[in-house]
């Protein structure tokens, strides 16, 4: 069933070396999410920012590890987020954590069908 009209839109702010326990938070967070049943879920990895800190993340060209921005940005109804949001307490998020309302205006696949 395609998603369209009203929903909400979760973004949550991390930092790449974030991890639980061997695995990267935001990896975990999309894997949460698929077997949710939702309906879409992005990883967008920024190239500098800064949180509560003020700290400047940002990528180092000849560093091994960066500690730089990662957004993930989960789309679903509100019902469906509400629950999502609350299936992720054990993760302990560190970083901002938002939830909008936003208007699905279409959601379908390259092939044009629905999910």
């Amino acid at each position: 069933m395609a998603l369209t009209g009203p929903a909400e839109r979760l973004t949550i702010y991390l930092e790449q070396t974030d991890h639980r326990g061997g695995t990267p938070t935001y990896v975990e967070i999309v894997d949460r999410a698929r077997k949710a049943g939702l309906a879409g879920a992005t990883v967008l990895q920024g190239a500098e920012g800064f949180g509560v800190t003020s700290r400047v993340h940002r990528h180092h060209a000849l560093s091994v590890i960066d500690d730089i921005p990662v957004v993930v940005v989960v789309i679903d109804t509100p019902s469906k987020i509400g629950s999502f949001v609350a299936s992720l307490d054990d993760l302990h998020l560190e970083g901002l954590v938002v939830r909008q309302r936003v208007e699905v205006l279409a959601h379908r696949s390259r092939s044009g069908g629905s999910r």
